[in-house]
């Protein structure tokens, strides 16, 4: 398999959003096109550095439910110890989700789960030493090499791109919200 079968878009200029708009415009006058040079861009950034990730923890031995349940613990603090309700919370996935993080991670000696002593029916889970040497070290891989991919921006323009990302998020997020409902 060459490079350009597993990568459909090493090239910048692989489907272009301007091509793209271009062509609805001709196909389908009228339709509403603004969107293309936002939204495509984003599709393509978010496919490939979702692959470079996944390759990073790869190489690291971890796959990506593990380490985002290890670092929702981790950034917790000391005693990095969270309720599986409040884990749930913050990585944005179902109860049944972490469930089965939890079990996968416990069985690999990465946290130890233990009932709540307050007499509630809740679910303790801690960071071992061996969760807190793991995430560190993944954490720095992966942060590492995403600082590398964005190095191409100087530091304002990061912070003008995060800002507008921020808000475009934000924005979608209440739109589908109140759509939701």
């Amino acid at each position: 398999m060459v490079d350009g079968d597993r990568y459909p878009f090493d090239s910048v200029s692989a489907y272009p959003a301007a091509e793209i708009s271009a062509a609805w415009q001709r196909e389908r006058p009228g339709v509403p096109v603004e969107s293309i040079a936002i939204v495509t861009p984003i599709w393509r950034l978010a496919k490939l550095l979702a692959d470079d990730r996944r390759r990073v923890l790869q190489a690291c031995g971890v796959d990506a439910a593990t380490l985002d349940l290890l670092s929702v613990l981790r950034r917790a603090g000391p005693p990095y110890r969270l309720t599986t309700r409040e884990i749930a919370r913050r990585a944005l996935v179902t109860a049944g989700a972490v469930s089965q993080r939890v079990a996968r991670a416990e069985r690999e000696g990465l946290v130890q789960r233990a009932a709540a002593s307050d007499g509630s029916r809740s679910v303790l889970v801690t960071l071992t030493q061996a969760g807190h040497a793991l995430v560190d070290s993944v954490v720095d891989q992966v942060l590492g090499r995403e600082a590398e991919l964005v190095r191409g921006l100087v530091p304002a323009e990061r912070d003008e791109l995060a800002a507008l990302l921020d808000r475009l998020l934000q924005d979608v997020v209440v739109q589908t919200r109140s759509e939701a409902r």
